[in-house]
């Protein structure tokens, strides 16, 4: 794998506030890497700055090892041989699909503009369409376009910025997979932001979660939800609570509902009797008429397949838990379950830190 992008401790901010603060990762050529994370937290500045329409203060960005950014120098966005796919698609609307997949290689003969037009729309499932206007198009399709368009110069790098926010949750999750196909068999290098965290586990081969101006994890999406390095990462990935416990040995914890062991290598440092809290995963609740554990419904949310249960602990506590649908039970109702959780994640405890997070 060759490096296609670097980003080194990049600082851009405005009017004084640091956006970006000391912002830090790679790409090799033909993956898929994915920005994450809550509003606010730079995701698209990152974008911007890659692009090259904003300066950086401090730093330096390399596209294909050459720098592309430093403090007083940025090279032209058109310069730099990336695609742009984003949140509005920005097709021109007077335009034929045709026409706006040739918008950015008006330099080339008419026949291969149409010949490069005729291949993009086989390649994104839209053959016979070209003639069509954007507003004859649905959102999805109107994606598939835009994607067309990007890829038409045969760029280096494609930036995605949110490009699913548009399309409704089903649809976005079916065209997320094409898409990733049609990147993957393009062999196209790929950064997409995203707040939405299935949008980046589906799309993703690499994942930074960003808080503040900086990445807090760069990772695999099975380490991100696994094997989360800090609390924010915790917090912020998949549903899950936080229980109280007590570390009984490196790996493990005891806690109301047993004694937690990991069964990944992950040992923890911290004395004995050290007071922690440990996340639960509703995968991690395995419905057992026989166990140990009892729990009473208070909400549920049917999803079909499976029914995400928020069960009250005798004392107080809650945890989420993920059943098959035919395990229907109603708010009010005991059940029994085991604890099977194979990643053991826990924090040091400090007093501001309780409490469940939800997607």
């Amino acid at each position: 794998m060759s490096l296609l992008l670097e980003a080194r401790n990049i600082v851009c901010g405005y009017d004084e506030e640091p956006v970006l603060d000391g912002l830090s990762f790679s790409i090799d050529k033909g993956s898929i890497a994915c920005l994450l994370g809550p509003s606010g937290c730079g995701k698209t500045t990152a974008l911007r700055v890659i692009a090259g329409f904003e300066p950086i203060a401090e730093g330096e960005i390399l596209l294909r090892g050459v720098t592309a950014s430093r403090p007083g120098y940025t090279l032209a966005p058109e310069k730099r041989r990336l695609g742009m796919v984003f949140q509005d698609y920005a097709l021109f609307p007077h335009m034929t699909v045709t026409a706006n997949i040739c918008f950015g290689i008006r330099e080339l003969s008419r026949e291969a503009r149409n010949q490069t037009a005729s291949r993009l729309l086989q390649t994104v499932g839209l053959s016979g369409l070209g003639n069509r206007f954007p507003h004859e198009l649905s959102g999805g399709q109107q994606q598939r376009v835009a994607l067309a368009r990007a890829l038409a110069a045969r760029p280096d790098l494609v930036l995605m910025d949110e490009p699913f926010s548009n399309l409704d949750v089903d649809l976005r999750e079916r065209i997320g997979i094409e898409v990733r196909e049609i990147l993957k068999n393009e062999g196209i290098t790929t950064i997409l932001v995203t707040h939405d965290q299935n949008e980046a586990f589906v799309l993703g081969d690499m994942i930074g979660v960003m808080n503040r101006g900086r990445i807090v994890q760069w990772d695999t999406p099975f380490n991100l939800y696994h094997e989360p390095q800090q609390r924010f990462v915790a917090d912020f990935i998949g549903q899950g609570v936080f229980l109280p416990g007590t570390l009984v040995a490196a790996d493990a914890v005891e806690t109301e509902i047993g004694i937690i062991q990991g069964q990944s290598n992950r040992r923890y440092p911290w004395p004995k009797g050290t007071a922690v809290d440990v996340l639960i995963r509703p995968d991690d609740i395995v419905h057992d008429d026989q166990g140990s554990n009892t729990g009473i419904v208070v909400k549920r949310a049917f999803k079909g397949a499976s029914i995400l249960y928020t069960l009250q602990l005798p004392s107080g506590a809650q945890v989420l838990a993920l059943f098959p649908s035919h395990r229907d039970y109603a708010a009010g109702d005991s059940l029994r379950f085991h604890v099977a959780a194979d990643h053991l994640i826990a924090f040091q405890r400090h007093p501001a830190d309780t409490g469940t997070h939800e997607h």
